[in-house]
């Protein structure tokens, strides 16, 4: 019988939901490039995939309205659709070489089926925490409609992939760009936790989704942390 001697490929040996994953990003972002130039609601308003794949404040659409503004609405589904949109080619590339380079890892210890449930948990658990922090102040009343800004971004599934990967491997040590030198996972993570804390509550670094790191964080961390537990339990 004969056989397919051929190497597999570098693509082909990667985990089949990292893969997955990797695909809808792409086809996502070139999905924006074709369509997101289309006004959605008027002249300057973000495309069609934005308008209704990011994820919006509570309450923006409403504070709007009342400046005689339009502005796009909250929506369940952008607690997930979110995840698969970008701000542009280096945001998604950056998320998807941290997912291809620590999901692939991740995913072939825990398995596909958790592996999705790990992401799964870090993409809502992001999605949650951002939206209650950007949502409060329309809620509040304490803003007005110019402050309206959507979240996109795969960063905390990627990050939730990345504490995952910190826990399994502790003295795994990585490099980060610009860093010369690297640093083992175990100090890594939590390191990034401070910073995206720091940062998020002090605004010194605008325009980053800092609360959507650290929901995805806790989100993976807790969920690895609980599948570990459950494991030693005794039978």
């Amino acid at each position: 019988m004969p056989t397919d001697s051929r190497a597999p490929s570098a693509f082909s040996s990667i985990p089949p939901v990292v893969k997955n994953l990797l695909i809808l990003n792409g086809l996502a972002f070139l999905a924006q490039a074709v369509f997101d130039w289309l006004p959605a609601g008027q002249i300057g308003a973000p495309g069609p995939l934005m308008w209704w794949g990011a994820l919006w404040p509570i309450g923006g659409a409403a504070a709007a309205a009342s400046v005689g503004e339009v502005a796009p609405a909250f929506y369940p589904w952008q607690l997930v659709t979110m995840a698969f949109l970008h701000g542009g080619f280096l945001h998604v590339a950056f998320n998807m070489f941290g997912l291809f380079s620590l999901g692939a890892v991740v995913e072939q210890t825990l398995g596909p089926r958790r592996f999705i449930g790990l992401y799964a948990a870090s993409v809502l658990g992001a999605s949650l925490l951002q939206l209650a922090v950007v949502s409060a102040p329309f809620l509040a009343g304490t803003v007005t409609a110019g402050s309206i800004f959507p979240t996109v971004g795969a960063s905390g599934g990627v990050l939730g992939v990345a504490t995952a990967f910190g826990i399994l491997n502790p003295r795994q040590s990585i490099y980060i760009f610009p860093l010369p030198f690297p640093i083992e996972a175990r100090w890594l993570v939590p390191g990034f936790a401070v910073i995206s804390l720091v940062l998020g509550i002090t605004g010194a670094m605008g325009g980053v989704a800092h609360f959507a790191h650290l929901g995805g964080m806790a989100a993976g961390a807790l969920l690895v942390v609980f599948w570990r537990q459950r494991a030693r339990r005794p039978a």
